[in-house]
């Protein structure tokens, strides 16, 4: 159902999008990896609006992405159910369930895309963001064996500047699972260089 909805949308919404973004988008490495996505992939980018996620369906628009969203994206029924009609997963932050998680991996498993905002939320005045990242998609990374794309955008929507977006070489679980060290380090180590992946492309996009 989400791929057919995904359709209608970026169907529909092109113009609309264009308009209010304008996004150029731009790749560290064309040839390591574009805007076509092949097999089961991680996406990971910085989060600066609640539009980061609809420009990502548009920059990566020959699949259909499952993007994992907070539970307070869910609480106004109209949009919640459009949400999961789109094929969004349900993450609550302040539960300790951790269904979102398996249910992430069970698409990985089936070759699908799975999108994550490792922030967990919108930076707030005061802090320099990219803001520390959360483990899950390092976790999810680690136990599927799936790589993981890193993405950054300056989140300029519905302004003169135009959107950013640029698409990293991939990350991929090999740099980190063979390493003589706990699980729980893994992780974070793995953590810890997809944010500085991300403030790179940031100064890519920068030069």
């Amino acid at each position: 159902m989400s791929r057919f909805v995904q359709l209608f949308v970026r169907l529909t919404g092109f113009l609309p999008q264009f308009i209010c973004f304008r996004t150029k988008v731009t790749c560290e490495d064309r040839e390591t990896q574009s805007r076509f996505l092949h097999g089961p992939v991680i996406i990971v980018s910085n989060h600066t609006s609640v539009y980061d996620y609809a420009v990502m369906l548009f920059v990566f628009f020959t699949r259909t992405l499952r993007y994992q969203m907070a539970e307070v994206l869910f609480q106004k029924k109209v949009l919640g159910a459009f949400l999961r009609l789109m094929g969004g997963i349900h993450l609550d932050r302040y539960a300790h369930r951790y269904g979102f998680m398996e249910q992430s991996l069970q698409i990985l498993r089936k070759g699908g895309v799975v999108g994550i905002f490792p922030e967990g939320r919108l930076p707030v005045e005061g802090e320099t963001p990219p803001i520390a990242f959360q483990p899950g998609a390092a976790y999810l990374s680690l136990a599927s064996g799936v790589k993981i794309i890193p993405v950054w955008t300056n989140g300029s929507y519905f302004r003169k500047k135009r959107a950013r977006v640029v698409i990293g070489t991939p990350l991929t679980p090999e740099m980190f699972s063979g390493l003589s060290v706990p699980e729980k380090e893994k992780i974070a180590l793995y953590t810890d260089a997809m944010r500085e992946k991300i403030i790179q492309l940031k100064e890519l996009a920068d030069e």
